[in-house]
């Protein structure tokens, strides 16, 4: 297969495979090789997204960094001369203009500031359908967002739209994520989802230019679904931030740009584990005026799940509805980890005897007793804001919750 056949192939095998951080690297190498460092360097940070700190991808990060920034000699110019003029003030100008003659342009003053929408846009093909379980879920992104765009004439007819937010809240690892991309595939619209890395910036007045560029670009690509992951960090309460003006401003510029008149087309969602953090201004009517609790996965969605990640691994005797009943409470990631461990127990004692044995169902009850789920300390705090700080009924249905779970 030639170089280049061989370079696509792998590609299109990373975006199959978002999370393969070793093939991203080897595929970051072939780029380097060929000279294409920005799309290399791109990789290495995908990858060092997914996995923090990974010795190969920082070594490379580092390479493609030197070598990206390597000055390229140019061909030797004569410095630009001025005629002569007199002096007037004593102080030559001519030879302090040649002084400075060869002092380099910085290679970002020529730079044009990147789209933050179009450079990281995608086009979700998951639908609702695609969700294992959470019929609940469904049934209310249904009622407050989907069926007004679905049908506008009846919408307007009985007064209501889809103008607002839509702010999804939960424990960490239950999918709301994976929940908002299903929406935008619904839509047809493209996604982009807004992390703390887009917005905030160390120098003053760059977080609000950040965000109010973020907003810019969703409009000139509507229709699009705007995602804020880990909201209560770019919106948390004022109340809380006397010491930080920065931070300050930048709620500011959040409500404005939400209140904006002309965010047409343009669909923002958001995504908290502390809704109880986030600034209760972001929840007033046009804003986030809609929360939808992401409860972890019931059991239809634990078993889909769990079939998701066994998916191509060798398994013989695994009794998945044993596991479903064992694993309430258990959020998407403490299944995906669950997998990932009764997975390393049968690649381990395959190594050892040298003979594949598949996973079976004493990997997955060693797993059992390993794995715990990592809801409880929400729900611990979540307790707590139900019993006092409910009194406007914002979580209702978190109270529900609780009291069908007797945890309340």
């Amino acid at each position: 297969m030639p170089d280049d056949a061989l370079l696509t192939s792998l590609l299109a095998a990373v975006d199959a495979s978002p999370d393969d951080v070793p093939l991203r690297l080897h595929v970051a190498g072939l780029l380097a090789e060929r000279d294409r460092l920005p799309e290399a360097l791109a990789q290495v940070t995908h990858a060092l997204g997914r996995a923090p700190g990974d010795p190969g991808a920082v070594a490379m990060l580092r390479r493609l960094t030197a070598a990206i920034a390597r000055p390229v000699e140019p061909p030797p110019t004569p410095p630009p001369t001025l005629p002569a003029t007199p002096s007037t003030d004593g102080f030559d100008w001519q030879q302090a203009e040649s002084q400075v003659g060869d002092v380099p342009i910085p290679e970002f003053a020529h730079e044009p500031h990147p789209d933050p929408v179009t450079e990281d846009v995608e086009r979700p093909t998951l639908r609702l359908a695609d969700v294992g379980g959470m019929e609940h879920v469904k049934q209310r992104l249904e009622l407050a967002l989907l069926g007004p765009l679905r049908h506008p004439e009846m919408a307007k007819a009985f007064g209501t739209s889809s103008s607002g937010g839509l702010l999804l809240y939960g424990p960490p690892g239950c999918g709301k994520t994976f929940i908002a991309k299903a929406v935008a595939g619904e839509m047809g619209a493209a996604f982009y989802e807004v992390g703390i890395s887009d917005v905030l910036d160390m120098y003053t007045g760059s977080s609000e230019r950040n965000l109010s560029a973020v907003f810019d670009a969703a409009r000139r690509n509507a229709p699009c679904v705007l995602f804020f992951d880990e909201v209560d960090a770019l919106g948390q309460k004022r109340s809380h931030l006397i010491h930080s003006s920065s931070m300050r401003n930048t709620v500011n510029t959040l409500l404005a740009e939400l209140d904006a008149d002309r965010n047409e087309g343009v669909f923002v969602l958001g995504a908290t584990n502390h809704p109880w953090d986030v600034d209760s201004a972001l929840r007033r009517p046009g804003r986030f005026d809609r929360m939808l609790l992401v409860l972890p996965p019931d059991a239809p969605a634990r078993a889909a799940v769990l079939r998701h990640h066994m998916q191509g691994r060798p398994a013989d005797g695994v009794d998945l509805e044993r596991i479903v009943r064992a694993t309430e409470h258990f959020s998407g990631a403490d299944l995906a980890h669950l997998c990932a461990t009764a997975t390393e127990r049968a690649l381990a004692d395959s190594v050892r005897t040298g003979t594949l044995r598949p996973i079976g169902r004493a990997d997955f009850d060693a797993a059992l007793r390993e794995v715990r789920p990592s809801t409880g300390p929400w729900f611990a705090t979540a307790r707590n804001v139900v019993a006092f700080a409910n009194t406007d009924g914002s979580y209702d249905d978190l109270a529900a919750h609780l009291k069908q779970n007797r945890t309340l």
